[in-house]
């Protein structure tokens, strides 16, 4: 299982912090794609990525036991 962890907006569009999902070999574009259909998120394009806390992008492929964090841009003044 890959846990994922959510902040900001998809934190507040799915209503929960983490996620638990089955997507060993899966790549982390696909795993946007699988939560867009599943969750209904919506902005997963413009997002950064973290995978076991290293910035990561769509092609790093997804193992067992990673934590996948995405990371809304941050704006204000």
């Amino acid at each position: 299982m890959i846990k994922v962890l959510l902040f900001a907006q998809l934190k507040d569009e799915l209503g929960k912090e983490t996620l638990s999902i089955e997507g060993n070999g899966m790549s982390v574009a696909q795993l946007k794609g699988k939560m867009k259909v599943d969750f209904q998120l919506e902005g997963l394009e413009t997002v950064m990525t973290a995978v076991n806390e290293e910035f990561a992008d769509d092609d790093t492929i997804l193992s067992d036991g990673d934590t996948v964090a995405f990371i809304p841009p941050v704006s204000g003044g």
